[in-house]
């Protein structure tokens, strides 16, 4: 079947976005000749890709299917095509990695100035989550996870633990003498509901009931507790600015482990020169 490269790349963008008025201004074009492109190629088809909703666009079964398999090709053409236009007539590699907020801001950004000096061939881009990631279909090479090392059709590697402790303002903290103090504070909590009652218990204490807000991100979580909104479980090694700024405190040492950082790939992925040179570097300086 012969198909419009147009009309499928109209497509894996309207895709990514879910909106036709997005992926025209991506791709240049007007709203109208996007959605033209994929009627034309639905009809092509002889299948929908989209449920057209009044407030946007959602995913078909068939157009599940097809988008990754999309995002990963048109991946491999863009690499290639970024080789060609290197203005020193040497191959450069894109290197494309999404990666948790939490360790990206904590960690990662903070050395990423010594891997591109160490590898100036690699054209880093980085997109950060809260977590939940689709490698496929957001046409990663790596993704940087917090957990259990166990995701469907992985390869992982575990890169460093993250134990996590009670963090505070020194203003709060200033109240808290010993563990049990903590059951007249606002706990801020995680979508990993366990925590604090993982942490008490390491304490010898009962959990309180909680009553503080819930986050998805370590990093907002993080912030509320600097703005005084309450005492958080945070991964102490991602925000060592912050207690050396004095913005948090730890009221307490002791500390609980619940998940380590993985690099994480697809299993079918060929691992190109780019991906091997940030691995090894990655490992290397996750050791120091």
């Amino acid at each position: 079947m012969h198909l419009p490269l147009n009309a499928l790349r109209a497509f894996e963008v309207s895709a990514r976005f879910l909106s036709f008025t997005r992926a025209a201004a991506e791709l240049n074009v007007t709203q109208a000749a996007i959605s033209q492109q994929v009627k034309n190629l639905e009809e092509r088809m002889g299948i929908q890709l989209f449920r057209r909703l009044p407030r946007g666009l959602a995913l078909t079964a068939e157009g599940i299917a097809l988008l990754p398999v999309l995002a990963e090709s048109f991946g491999r053409i863009g690499t290639v095509m970024e080789q060609f236009h290197d203005s020193r007539n040497r191959s450069r590699e894109v290197l494309t990695v999404g990666a948790v907020g939490t360790f990206a801001v904590g960690w990662l950004l903070p050395h990423l100035r010594e891997f591109q000096q160490a590898h100036p061939f690699v054209d880093f881009r980085l997109f950060t989550n809260n977590n939940r990631v689709d490698i496929a279909g957001e046409g990663l090479d790596y993704a940087i996870r917090f957990g259990d090392g166990a995701w469907h059709g992985t390869d992982a590697e575990a890169l460093l633990s993250a134990p996590l402790s009670p963090m505070c303002t020194p203003a709060m903290g200033a109240y808290l003498r010993e563990p049990a103090d903590l059951g007249s504070q606002m706990l801020l909590r995680s979508y990993r509901s366990d925590e604090w009652a993982i942490w008490f218990a390491a304490a010898g204490l009962a959990c309180p009931v909680l009553r503080g807000s819930v986050f998805d991100s370590s990093l907002t979580m993080a912030e509320a507790a600097a703005q005084g909104a309450g005492v958080a479980l945070l991964p102490v090694r991602m925000f060592t600015r912050e207690l050396q700024h004095g913005r948090l405190i730890r009221p307490f040492e002791i500390e609980i482990t619940s998940g380590n950082y993985w690099l994480t790939k697809l299993k079918s992925k060929q691992v190109t020169q780019a991906m091997q040179v940030f691995q090894e570097w990655l490992q290397n300086a996750v050791a120091l």
